[in-house]
């Protein structure tokens, strides 16, 4: 740990004070959004516009990276950033904000896509996993941080636009002077959808259901506090939680998936989750809400690395990286449908349509599980990979590390002598 610490303590920086402007501007659109009278219909195409820009980057970024270099591309996409989250309180309307959530989801993917690349150079075999624990940590610190930031300024005015724009400039600082251009961006090959469902079913629906939770979780929860009638500093206190939850929660569940069935482990999370969701239908209360928060932003965040373990159970070593990009665009896919649901339940239902269409999703999810244990037999303990951290909000390029790792852990256990493979 000390020895990736070492080697990108900047770029690690560097990326949680982007999540604190994120986390910011995320949360802070929610809010002023209301105040300004946006529907929860138009507050859902604005959050909805982030993941399309964000998946769009991520199939165009490389591309990019590949032409001009890491550096361009990242001081490039930096500026936009900063210059997006200054016009959000200067052009007020709600479509305008669709496009700019539109630009600002494709540079943060394209900066994620980046940075990611610094992190699996500057990390080697040995460490890679501890690197991606790390990214996950710094990531979710920096969205608890940003909360607390919310909390403190007036939504109605441009100050706590200004604030997210600065951190994402300074943010960039640190990395641009400490880090060396990565070598030329190599894409891998893709599988097909088709065969990627084939290999895992559980994986491939639950990854596309699992966007959904995300994207409706994280970026519909100001929205519902907003609708809710909760102040500015529970709505970043509620927000604050989700994270929190996630921080705590990730490490705890990931233990467990190396000990026990991860198709059980997985339906057990996901059903506790809709269970967690369900409350606040019927016992209110603010206490209440931070509680449901937290669970449910610690039991959905681990989903994400569960589900791709899950698939990498069933899949050969040499066809791991190939599966990461189809993994990636499915739940980018959901990822863009789960804040328009989120909006269309809200507007049904009132404010409890957000819980409602969590907990239906995650059900969803536990229905086809139990639907898949009838259809195919879980692999035996030793046959599974180890569980490696992942952070939902990262890039392809987190995923094809973390897919460097399995497949390493895969080929390790295969080429042990009988009775030597490595434990799960």
């Amino acid at each position: 740990m000390r020895q990736v610490l070492q080697a990108s303590w900047a770029l690690l920086l560097g990326m949680m004070l982007l999540q604190v402007g994120n986390g910011v501007q995320g949360t802070l659109l929610g809010i002023r959004g209301a105040l300004e009278g946006f529907s929860t219909f138009q507050m859902s195409l604005v959050m909805s516009g982030y993941f399309a820009g964000f998946l769009g980057g991520s199939l165009i970024a490389p591309g990019l990276i590949r032409r001009v270099g890491h550096l361009r591309v990242f001081a490039a996409l930096g500026s936009l950033i900063s210059a997006v989250l200054i016009l959000y309180p200067a052009l007020t309307d709600a479509w305008i904000w669709v496009g700019l959530r539109v630009a600002i989801g494709f540079c943060f993917s394209g900066v994620y896509v980046t940075a990611e690349s610094w992190l699996n150079n500057a990390a080697g075999n040995e460490t890679r996993g501890q690197a991606l624990s790390l990214y996950v940590v710094v990531q979710l610190l920096g969205f608890i941080a940003a909360q607390g930031l919310v909390a403190l300024g007036d939504p109605s005015g441009f100050i706590p636009f200004i604030l997210p724009s600065v951190l994402v400039s300074v943010a960039f600082a640190p990395i641009l002077l400490s880090v060396s251009p990565t070598p030329p961006f190599d894409g891998g090959g893709a599988m097909s959808f088709a065969a990627l469902y084939r290999a895992s079913p559980l994986g491939f629906v639950g990854m596309f259901l699992l966007g959904g939770v995300f994207s409706g979780l994280f970026a519909m929860a100001s929205v519902y506090g907003a609708k809710a009638g909760l102040s500015v500093g529970e709505i970043s206190g509620f927000v604050s939680m989700i994270f929190v939850g996630g921080l705590v929660l990730q490490f705890p569940i990931g233990w467990l998936s190396d000990r026990l069935d991860r198709r059980g482990l997985i339906l057990a999370v996901a059903g506790l989750g809709a269970l967690a969701a369900a409350v606040p239908l019927a016992l209110p209360g603010f206490s209440v809400l931070l509680a449901v928060a937290f669970l449910l932003g610690g039991l959905a965040n681990p989903l994400y690395a569960l589900l791709v373990a899950h698939a990498n159970d069933y899949l050969a070593p040499e066809d791991m990286a190939a599966a990461s990009s189809g993994l990636v665009f499915v739940n980018g896919l959901g990822a863009i449908a789960g804040p328009l649901l989120s909006g269309w339940a809200m507007q049904r239902l009132g404010p409890e349509g957000f819980f409602a269409f969590v907990a239906a999703l995650l059900l969803l999810l536990v229905a086809y599980g139990l639907w898949r244990t009838t259809r195919r037999a879980a692999p035996d303990l030793e046959e599974q990979g180890a569980f490696v951290t992942l952070p939902p909000a990262a890039a392809s390029v987190a995923m094809d590390m973390a897919q460097e790792v399995y497949a390493e852990a895969a080929e390790a256990a295969e080429s042990a002598p009988e009775g030597e493979g490595a434990g799960c």
